[in-house]
């Protein structure tokens, strides 16, 4: 399962991951917002990351215009490794190196074509379970 949510920046972009995934038949949560109106980005990191510490999700995509602050305030919270992508080659180290497990995008930074291209890769690629990874990933938790 999916969390996803967003910001009134990413909230365009998030419909259309959303399409994507309901496409390829993935499962998810919407945690909002819902609309163009302007909210704080920090409530919306906070719901999809506590969805993923309870164990409800697997992965979580936030949204808001950059990208950079609703990956500011997930990464603030404990067990999450949140990683703003721009290309598909970042998407897939993250996951590869850093088993990232919350994707942050910026809506008024990439196009839906790229972004959904670096949804199906952030989505599609494993951790590599080598022990250098798995040792600074602990570096961090402590």
């Amino acid at each position: 399962m999916i969390a996803i949510g967003c910001d009134q920046g990413g909230f365009a972009l998030k419909q259309e991951i959303m399409a994507y995934l309901d496409k390829k038949g993935y499962e998810y949560k919407d945690f909002g917002s819902y609309s163009e109106a302007s909210v704080d980005y920090p409530e919306y990191a906070k719901k999809v990351c506590a969805a993923i510490n309870d164990g409800s999700c697997d992965r979580g995509i936030l949204i808001c215009g950059t990208g950079i602050g609703i990956s500011i305030a997930a990464n603030k919270i404990k067990g999450i490794r949140a990683a703003l992508c721009t290309d598909c080659f970042m998407a897939e180290a993250t996951r590869q190196h850093n088993d990232a497990n919350v994707l942050a995008l910026g809506g008024r930074v990439i196009g839906p074509g790229l972004a959904v291209k670096i949804t199906e890769t952030f989505l599609t690629t494993e951790f590599s379970n080598e022990e250098r990874h798995i040792r600074r990933i602990n570096m961090l938790e402590n």
